[in-house]
C-alpha cells in the first residue's frame, strides 16, 4: 500500500467546494446532499457504483477511484497481514480521511456500511443448523456457530483502525460527524449500529477511570471543562475557578486511549440544603461554603464530550462512583440531589395548554381567566402571560397553573413507559425521584426560553433506587408528594 492514500491522492482530483467542517450538520440545500438525500431516488448504491463505468452527477468518487478505495479498505482486513499491519493501513487511510472533503469522506462511510456485510448464505445455514439443534445436546454449539456466522467483516475492520491508540479517537469522531446523515440515508445505519456496538465494549464502565478534576488540573484539561459544558456555560476563567472552589468538586470519566479528555463529567456543590436556585451555585464573588457544615451534594451539571459515543451510557455509573467518593470523604453528608433544567417544558406547553386547561375545575377556569384577564382562560392568552415568569407575584393562580403544568410533565408525561422530559428520563432511569420544583430557579435567557426559569430536584435516595427504577417500569413516575399535590 502506497504511503499515500486514496483520499489523500483523489482530494486533487476532485472540486473543493465541497469540502466543510466536520462538525458542522448537513446542509439539506447544498450539494453535498445529493448523494445522501432519502427523496433522491436515481442514487444509486454503492455496489452499482461499483460496477459502473462513469461517475453520475452528485456522486464525489468516481466508480474507478471507488473501487481502489474499496480495495484500500479490503486490504486492512487483509487475513494474510498482522494485526499491527492492518492498524497501519488503517491509520494510513483514516489520515487521508481527514484530509479529504465531506462528500468523499461520506462515500467511505457507505462503503464501510454497505460493503463490509455477513455472508447471507452463511447465515442463513447456520440460521438453520442452529434452529433444527435446538432442544438438542448439539443447540450450544451451532449457537455459537450461528452468532459467529452473523459477524460483519464491518466489525473486523473497525477493530483494525483501534490497533492504534489515535484509531480510537478517529472512530469516535468520524461517527459524530456522521449522525446527522442517518436521517437523510438509512444505508448508514448498519456502520452506526456497529459503531455503537462496539463503542459499549470499548466503553464499559469497567475500562474508565474516575477522575477529579480541580484548579490544579492541567489548563489544558480545565479547558475541555469550558469546552464542553452543555448544561450552564462557562464565561470567564473566574467562572470555572468558582466551580473547582473548596465547597466544590468536579468529577469526570476517562478511558486511556482518550487521555486528556472526560468522556463525561458532573459539577457538584456541597452546601448545608438542596439549593432551590442556580444562580448562588453560580455567583463567582460567594464565599466558599463551610464544608465543616456540608450535608448536602448538589449535581448540578452533567455533560457529555463526545457526541460520537450517542447510545452508549455511563452517566448513572458516573453519579454511583461519585456518591461513593463523596460519602468517603465528607461521612456527614447525607443528600444527594440534582438542581435540573427543563429542557422539554416550553415545546410541550405550548402543543398541550389546551387539554391541561381542560383539566381544570369550573372554579379553578374562572379564577385563572380572572387573573389573565379574559372570562375563559385561553391558551394564547395564558402562554402570553408566563412569557415574563419573573413578574408574577407568589400567589398568582398563573404561576400556581404553570407549576401544575410542570409537574403533570415531570411526573405524568410518558411516552412509550418513558419520561417526555431528557433530563428526566436520564435521572429517572437512575432510580432518582422528582423531588421539588424551584421557581424562578434560571432566570438566564437560556433558563426562560427552555421552561420559564423553573429548575427542578432530583433525589437519589441510595436505599430507593431499585423501587423508583421498578414503580417506572410499571409506568409510574417516582414523585414527593409536594409534587403530586399540585398534579391537575
Amino acid at each position: 500500500m502506497s504511503s499515500t492514500s486514496w483520499l489523500g491522492r483523489v482530494s486533487r482530483l476532485l472540486p473543493a467546494a465541497s469540502s466543510k467542517p466536520a462538525a458542522d450538520p448537513p446542509d439539506k440545500s447544498g450539494p453535498l446532499q445529493t448523494p445522501l438525500a432519502k427523496e433522491c431516488p436515481l442514487a444509486r448504491s454503492i455496489a452499482e457504483r461499483l460496477d459502473a463505468t462513469l461517475r453520475q452527477e452528485g456522486e464525489a468518487l468516481s466508480p474507478r477511484l471507488l473501487r481502489r478505495a474499496f480495495e484500500e479498505l479490503q486490504a486492512i482486513i487483509d487475513p494474510r497481514v498482522s494485526e499491527v499491519e492492518g492498524g497501519r493501513r488503517a491509520m494510513e487511510v483514516a489520515a487521508g480521511h481527514a484530509a479529504a472533503p465531506l462528500a468523499q469522506r461520506c462515500d467511505l462511510w457507505l462503503l464501510m456500511s454497505e460493503m463490509f456485510v455477513a455472508d447471507a448464505q452463511k447465515t442463513r445455514e447456520a440460521q438453520a443448523r442452529f434452529a433444527a439443534a435446538v432442544g438438542t445436546p448439539d443447540e450450544a454449539v451451532a449457537e455459537v456457530h450461528y452468532r459467529r456466522a452473523t459477524v460483519s467483516p464491518r466489525r473486523r475492520l473497525l477493530q483494525r483502525f483501534s490497533v492504534y491508540p489515535q484509531g480510537v479517537q478517529f472512530l469516535v469522531e468520524l461517527r459524530a460527524e456522521m449522525l446527522p446523515f442517518l436521517k437523510a440515508d438509512g444505508r448508514l445505519m448498519a456502520l452506526d449500529v456497529e459503531m455503537e456496538y462496539m463503542f459499549s465494549t470499548w466503553f464499559d464502565v469497567g475500562f474508565l477511570e474516575l477522575r477529579r478534576i480541580s484548579w490544579d488540573s492541567p489548563a489544558s484539561l480545565i479547558e475541555k471543562l469550558i469546552q464542553y459544558e452543555a448544561v450552564h456555560d462557562i464565561k470567564s476563567w473566574a467562572d470555572v475557578k468558582n466551580r473547582l472552589d473548596s465547597d466544590r468538586r468536579c468529577y469526570g470519566f476517562f478511558h486511556p486511549r482518550l487521555p486528556g479528555t472526560p468522556l463525561i463529567f458532573v459539577e457538584v456543590a456541597l452546601v448545608d440544603e438542596m439549593t432551590e436556585g442556580i444562580m448562588p451555585l453560580l455567583d463567582e464573588q460567594a464565599a466558599a461554603a463551610d464544608l465543616g457544615k456540608a450535608t448536602t451534594a448538589i449535581f448540578y451539571s452533567i455533560s457529555n464530550t463526545q457526541r460520537g459515543l450517542r447510545g452508549v451510557s455511563f452517566g448513572d455509573s458516573l453519579i454511583k462512583r461519585v456518591v461513593e467518593t463523596l460519602k468517603d470523604e465528607f461521612p456527614k453528608l447525607k443528600v444527594f440531589a440534582t438542581l435540573s433544567p427543563i429542557p422539554g417544558l416550553r415545546n410541550w406547553l405550548g402543543k398541550n395548554a389546551a387539554a391541561l386547561l381542560e383539566k381544570l375545575s369550573d372554579k379553578e377556569r374562572a379564577v385563572l381567566g380572572q387573573a389573565l384577564g379574559s372570562g375563559t382562560p385561553m391558551p394564547a392568552r395564558f402562554l402570553a402571560a408566563i412569557e415574563h415568569p419573573q413578574d408574577l407575584q407568589e400567589k398568582s393562580p398563573v404561576r400556581h397553573f404553570l407549576l401544575q403544568c410542570a409537574s403533570h410533565y415531570l411526573g405524568q408525561g410518558l411516552k412509550n413507559g418513558q419520561p417526555l422530559d431528557p433530563v428526566a428520563r436520564f435521572h429517572l432511569g437512575n432510580g432518582a425521584r422528582v423531588e421539588r420544583l424551584n421557581w424562578a430557579a434560571d432566570p438566564s435567557p437560556k433558563g426562560v426560553k427552555q421552561s420559564y426559569g423553573l429548575m427542578v430536584n432530583y433525589l437519589y435516595d441510595l436505599k430507593r433506587l431499585d423501587k423508583h427504577r421498578a414503580m417506572l417500569a410499571q409506568g409510574k413516575v417516582p414523585v414527593s408528594t409536594e409534587v403530586h399535590d399540585l398534579y391537575i
